[in-house]
Parts: structure tokens; C-alpha cells; sequence
């Protein structure tokens, strides 16, 4: 059972009392964001990797606060559809700050694309390569190969994404063919990926295919796009951005040398996050049975307004409550009338015994991934209400 959840272990408290100072004036549930926590990440990001372009992952959080305030610092964009290129265009960010990272898509939204201006496109079969061919002539062309560090991270991206080395080249000496250019490499060692290493064999990868299809083909590649992974503030520690950026440096230094391609990063958690905290409300203190040693914690939000990563359990948010006392370990679920609707069941949190129905609910680390996860009308309840200080 974890320990009750400390402010200062994840937020000073100046930032805490922006955010708290919102929420009180607030109907439960919703999520607060502090945009400056947002400012800071993005810097501390481009301190520590001053070689890369960042692409932000708009998926993770494609407010308008966000948006704008990142494309005032410079960033480019990772989009996956038409919908997201639509928001970031309608800023005033130019076409070619954008790539389509997408690795699904139909033949008219390549095109919607292209029309739009944009020249970078991600693929990882034959089929899309042909659409893209079609759709978006001359453009460049990076190709996702799957890694085997998706495993070790908290929410993995690697199977329904990338392919193997074989037909990345495969793909990039077609994309030669096909008249587009052969740019460069993509991975995704998955979200939330606590161990640094698995970048490094993820690079090694890469190394390989930019060595054989420059002394096989001829082709010679220009980019690596290191994809995200990099860390949000959960319950489970990982290494700060210093000691991910070190790793990952000389990674590529170890394999490329100082005169290495051109790095991309597509951040998306680790920006957005730590900034947002979710505040639900104790909807209803339960027991099953007599003799239950668990009390079950129901709140105003669950699975399906916000909180999918906490499908299988896989992040585990810090919760944290105004009242104090003697903890005990309960199992804490959502408000809709669908058994899965779940979020922490095998894994106990430890709330206090004198938690009522009323009181809320702090879940830290919570800007990203939530209200685009948000349903629409699961039984009735709005989406999640976001806002930004």
C-alpha cells in the first residue's frame, strides 16, 4: 500500500495554490492546468537536448492554451489527423512546422495534408507508402520500426506501430522509386519508459539500417525521430530529464559519432503532465461483504471521462486528499454503470479511514492524456471540463 501522497513531493507549492485557488470555485470533475509548468518543461526539454527539433505530440493535450503557448517557443507538431492539423493551422503555425506522425491514415487526408503544405509524413507499410506516393508526390518519407523497449515501458506503443528492419529498408528504397525522398527513421520505445537503455538498442537499430542502405542502395538517410517516452511525475520514480538527455546523447554518439543526423523528438506527457491536476469528488463509500478488509471508493470520474491509462493499472496516478489519519487500503472506481469502470483494484491505494462521500479527490499529474480520452456521452455524463491558469 502507498503512503499518503505528500504536495511538495510533486508541485511548489506557488503552483499548487494557482491550481487549488481555481478549483475550489469549481464543479467537480474537471482538470486544472498550469500553463507555466508547461513553459518550464518545454525549456528544461530544448536545455537539455539542444541539438533536436521538438514536434509535440498534440494528441497529448491539443488545448488551445497549449498550443499556442508552444508555438510561441518555437515548436513544431506531431499530428495524427486532420482535425489536429486544423487547430494548429488555425494559430498561424506554418505547414512545415507540422509532420504527420500517423502511421493509418486514408488517401484523402494525405491529401488534405499535402494541400496544406505539409512534406514530412510518417509510414510503416507498403500500402500507405503507395497512398502517399499518390497523394503527396515528392514528399519526404521517415518509416516507424518496431522496438523491443515498449515492454518495459508503463503504457507500450510498439505492436499496433512500426516494422521490422528488413522492410523499413524495403520501404525507403521504394519510397526512392516512387519519387518521394527517403528521409529518415522513427521508433517509439513507449510512453512512460523507465529504463534509458532501451533507446540505446532502438538506436543500434538504426544505425544499421542508415549503414546498409547507404553502401546497399545508395540512399543515405538524414533523420532519426526518437519518438516520446520521456517521463511524467506517477507513483513510480523514474531518472529526471538530465539523466534521460545524458543517456540518450551519448547513444547517439556512441553510434554516429559528433557529426550526427538530424534529431527529432516528439514529446507529449513529459511536457503536459506534471502541469495538470484532476479533481473528482467521493461519490459513494462502500464494503462488500461484513467482514471486507477493502472499502471500494467510488468517484465522479473514471475509465471513460479521462482516466483510460489506468486501464490494466498501468498508470498509477499519485491521489492525493486534504484529510489525514490513520490509511486504509481501498479500491477506487468510477461512476458509470459498466463493471470495467475500475481504475485501481490489485493495486491498493491507502486513503484516510475518515475519507466521506463529498470530499475530493487530487489526482496529480494529470494534463495529458485525459481529456482527449474523455467520452462524449458514456451514460449521460459530459465531457471532462478542462481549464488553465
Amino acid at each position: 500500500m502507498n503512503k499518503s501522497i505528500k504536495v511538495e513531493d510533486y508541485y511548489d507549492q506557488a503552483t499548487f495554490s494557482r491550481i487549488k485557488a481555481l478549483a475550489d470555485t469549481k464543479e467537480t470533475p474537471f482538470v486544472v492546468i498550469d500553463t507555466a509548468t508547461v513553459d518550464h518543461n518545454y525549456d528544461e526539454l530544448t536545455r537539455n537536448f539542444p541539438f533536436a527539433s521538438i514536434y509535440y505530440a498534440v494528441k497529448a493535450n491539443p488545448a488551445p492554451e497549449i498550443l499556442s503557448l508552444l508555438a510561441n517557443k518555437g515548436s513544431n507538431f506531431d499530428i495524427a489527423s486532420i482535425y489536429e492539423l486544423d487547430k494548429v493551422l488555425k494559430l498561424g503555425v506554418s505547414a512545415d512546422r507540422c509532420s504527420y506522425g500517423n502511421t493509418i491514415k486514408k488517401s484523402k487526408d494525405i491529401r488534405y495534408f499535402y494541400e496544406k503544405g505539409v512534406r514530412m509524413f510518417a509510414t510503416d507499410s507498403e500500402a500507405d507508402l503507395r497512398n502517399i506516393a499518390k497523394a503527396a508526390p515528392g514528399s519526404k518519407i521517415y518509416v516507424r520500426i518496431l522496438t523491443e523497449g515498449s515492454y518495459t515501458a508503463d503504457w507500450p506503443l510498439s505492436r499496433k506501430f512500426g516494422c521490422q528492419n528488413d522492410m523499413a529498408m524495403d520501404l525507403l528504397i521504394l519510397a526512392r522509386d516512387l519519387g518521394l525522398t527517403p528521409y529518415g527513421l522513427s521508433f517509439h520505445v513507449g510512453s512512460q519508459q523507465r529504463d534509458i537503455d532501451s533507446w540505446d538498442g532502438a538506436i543500434g537499430k538504426v544505425k544499421v539500417i542508415f549503414e546498409r542502405l547507404k553502401e546497399e542502395d545508395n540512399i543515405e538517410l538524414k533523420m532519426i525521430n526518437l519518438g516520446g517516452g520521456f517521463p511524467a511525475n506517477y507513483i513510480t520514480k523514474t531518472n529526471d530529464l538530465e539523466t534521460y538527455a545524458q543517456e540518450i546523447t551519448r547513444f547517439i554518439q556512441e553510434d554516429f559519432g559528433d557529426d550526427f543526423p538530424e534529431i527529432i523528438l516528439e514529446p507529449g506527457r513529459s511536457l503536459i503532465s506534471n502541469a495538470g491536476i484532476l479533481v473528482s469528488e467521493v461519490v459513494l463509500i462502500s464494503r462488500k461483504a461484513r467482514t471486507s478488509l477493502h472499502r471500494w471508493v467510488y468517484t465522479d470520474v473514471g475509465k471513460f471521462s479521462g482516466l483510460i491509462e489506468t486501464l490494466d493499472e498501468s498508470i498509477k496516478y499519485p491521489i492525493y486528499v486534504e484529510k489525514t489519519g490513520e490509511l486504509e487500503e481501498v479500491v477506487i472506481a468510477g461512476p458509470t454503470c459498466d463493471s470495467a469502470d475500475i481504475m485501481y483494484e490489485d493495486y491498493k491505494y491507502g486513503l484516510p479511514l475518515n475519507l466521506a462521500i463529498g470530499d475530493r479527490l487530487y489526482w496529480f499529474s494529470t494534463g495529458a492524456y485525459t481529456t482527449t480520452y474523455s467520452a462524449v456521452e458514456f451514460n449521460g455524463f459530459p465531457p471532462l471540463k478542462d481549464y488553465y491558469v
